[in-house]
């Protein structure tokens, strides 16, 4: 969660003053980013498309069906 988060935020402050800020250490953050996606990470990437998938085709509309 921390590393996701210096990684958005990137562009607003230096990554070392984002890890300071975070508590974590340089180096674990860029060993971070060199890590390739899980399994279950590449899982929720395709089930998220189909999800957006979904509701751009809904119109962008949510609708409960209950």
């Amino acid at each position: 969660m921390r590393f996701a988060f210096i990684a958005k935020n990137k562009d607003m402050l230096p990554i070392n003053r984002l890890c300071q800020i975070m508590d974590v250490s340089p180096c674990g953050y860029r060993a971070f980013c060199s890590r390739p996606l899980s399994t279950s990470q590449r899982k929720d990437l395709v089930v998220l498309a189909h999800i957006r998938e979904q509701f751009a085709l809904s119109l962008g509309i949510y609708i409960s069906r209950s």
